[in-house]
Parts: C-alpha cells; sequence; structure tokens
C-alpha cells in the first residue's frame, strides 16, 4: 500500500482534469452503497459530531471507503471541520492499494462536483459569484467555478470579515477581481451565481434576495436539522441534486420542507447522473432560477482517488 501525500493530490486534481473525470465517472455503472451516517456524542465540545462511512466500487478494479469525522467546533482549534482517510483497494483481491488525507480529496472533488453542476445550470455567460461561507471549500470553489465559467468579478462572505479579506486579498486568479464583503445581501441579488457552503444551522439564503437567471449551489446543512434555505426560496427555484436519496433524506434544505409537504420529490428536477448521461435538461433559459443541493457521493470520491492512483502509478 502507497501513502499518496496532499502535495502529489494537488498536483494531480486541477479542476481542469478532474471536473471531466467526474463527469465520466456519473455516466458509469458503479456500486454505490448507502452511506453510514452516525451522530456521536462530543462531551468536550458540548455538541454532536458525525461519522460518515462512504463505500463504493466498480465493477473490476477499484473499491474504496472514506472514513471521515465532521466536526462543527474545529475553526476554534485552526482545523478544518472534515477529518479523515481515503482507502483505496485492488477490488479482485480486496489488497489495500493506497491512502491519502480525506479532507483534501473532500474539499477537490466536492468542488469539482459542484463546478460539474454549474456547467449544466448558470448562465454561460455567467461573470459574478457570491461565496457565502470562509472555510476549507471557500478557495476550492472559487477555483472550480472559475474553470467552467467566465467569472470576473467573485465576492466573499463571512461571519468573520478579516478571514474573508485574508482570502480575498491572498487568492490570486488572473483577470479575476476577488473581494470581501460586509453581508450578504450586499451582493447577492446582483451576481449571476451564488455558492453557499457553511455550518449554519439556520437560513442564510432567502427567497426575497433570488433574481431571474440566478444559479444557486448549496452545499452546508449536512444534517437533516439544518438549513441554509428558507422554504420561499426552496419553494421558488427548479432544484437539482447530486442524488435523489441522499439529498431528499440527509439535508435539512429539502427532508424539512418534503416533510412539511412545501415541496415533494417531484419538484426535484434532475440528478447529476441524469444530467451528465443527458437523460434529463439543465438549465432551459436565461430566466430560469436554478439550485444544485449537494451532499457529497462517493461515486465522486472513488473517481478522484483512482484519478490520483492511477498517475501515481504510471
Amino acid at each position: 500500500m502507497i501513502q499518496i501525500t496532499n502535495e502529489q493530490m494537488e498536483s494531480i486534481l486541477s479542476y481542469k482534469r478532474l471536473i471531466p473525470c467526474l463527469k465520466e465517472a456519473f455516466t458509469k455503472d458503479y456500486n454505490l452503497p448507502k452511506r453510514h451516517h452516525h451522530q456521536y456524542p462530543n462531551p468536550k465540545e458540548g455538541n454532536e459530531s458525525t461519522l460518515l462511512l462512504m463505500p463504493a466500487w466498480d465493477d473490476d478494479t477499484n473499491m474504496g471507503v472514506k472514513i471521515v469525522n465532521v466536526t462543527p467546533d474545529n475553526a476554534k482549534y485552526d482545523l478544518p471541520t472534515i477529518q479523515g482517510l481515503y482507502l483505496l483497494f485492488d477490488l479482485p483481491t480486496g489488497s489495500p492499494k493506497a491512502q491519502m488525507d480525506a479532507k483534501l480529496l473532500t474539499a477537490k472533488r466536492t468542488a469539482a462536483s459542484s463546478a460539474l453542476a454549474s456547467s449544466f445550470l448558470s448562465k454561460k455567460e455567467s461573470n459574478s459569484m457570491l461565496m457565502i461561507g470562509t472555510g476549507t471549500l471557500c478557495r476550492e470553489l472559487i477555483m472550480a467555478h472559475t474553470t467552467v465559467r467566465p467569472l470576473k468579478d467573485i465576492y466573499i462572505w463571512g461571519r468573520n470579515h478579516k478571514k474573508a479579506t485574508a482570502i480575498a486579498d491572498s487568492l490570486k486568479i488572473e483577470g479575476v477581481s476577488i473581494t470581501a464583503v460586509d453581508s450578504i445581501e450586499e451582493k447577492i441579488s446582483s451576481v449571476d451565481i451564488v455558492s453557499c457552503a457553511t455550518l449554519s444551522p439556520t437560513a442564510l439564503v432567502l427567497g426575497s434576495y433570488i433574481k431571474p437567471g440566478q444559479h444557486y449551489d448549496m452545499i452546508g446543512a449536512y444534517k437533516p436539522d439544518m438549513r441554509e434555505a428558507d422554504d420561499r426560496f426552496i419553494s421558488s427555484v427548479d432544484i437539482f441534486v447530486d442524488s435523489y436519496e441522499g439529498a431528499s433524506k440527509e439535508t435539512g434544505d429539502l427532508a424539512i420542507p418534503i416533510a412539511e409537504e412545501t415541496i415533494t420529490m417531484e419538484d426535484l428536477r434532475a440528478s447529476l447522473f441524469e444530467l451528465c448521461r443527458n437523460l434529463k435538461p439543465g438549465r432551459e433559459n436565461n430566466e430560469q432560477i436554478t439550485c444544485f443541493k449537494s451532499v457529497g457521493h462517493s461515486l465522486e470520491d472513488l473517481a478522484a482517488a483512482s484519478l490520483v492512483y492511477n498517475e501515481i502509478i504510471k
């Protein structure tokens, strides 16, 4: 078994390579068991943490499992919320082939899947974006979205304005202006794309903000009792998901309004599987307001991990 370093992963997982890799993976047949999702007490922090086990395998070559802990209060220790490992196995023999950091793998594949969805759902001429949240995903989402759309103006909002400013000042992308803003309301109604990746338990994205033609990329609210968007928003946009089962049950952004019959499963327009296989349409006109609700998928992890491993053993 080889130990793959973060430096190796960074050098291989450019978004110009990873986004097409995921697009191809969503057109193929994989074995994707439902992920294990366990809440466990964290007495020292006074709240719960989450253990996720995400297995996946193809028909003849690779099997993988991601083991991660999601610990909401890690920011105060200057640590990422997600901690864990990804293990890649040889499917025919069951032998372990590689181990790598799940934090970086998760950040890369999450951002890549959001950008992949945007390639189907945002307007092709989209040139402005608001990034809500300053965690690990902030930089990755900005870099991924600029890979698929001609973004020129990007704004960052976070609860810690100094952190948002530091990210804006340090992230250099040719031809792109990146600025920290004091409030969400300041820019959310004027940009083409909104990406939201926070640990907020209550809605930050409101239906009163939306305007025709926008695309929303919603990544947080990873538990059934968490919300990043309110009911007015959810009932006003065309919703697309990475997978129907995960998105409808694991995130409060959808599970709560479905349970309360604000929306139904029939209101979910398409999954990434259907978009990548051209089974259902994405954006159909420039007035449509689209929303991609992501909860993460084991297919994305296996595809990204296999890409890294195959490149290293060439």
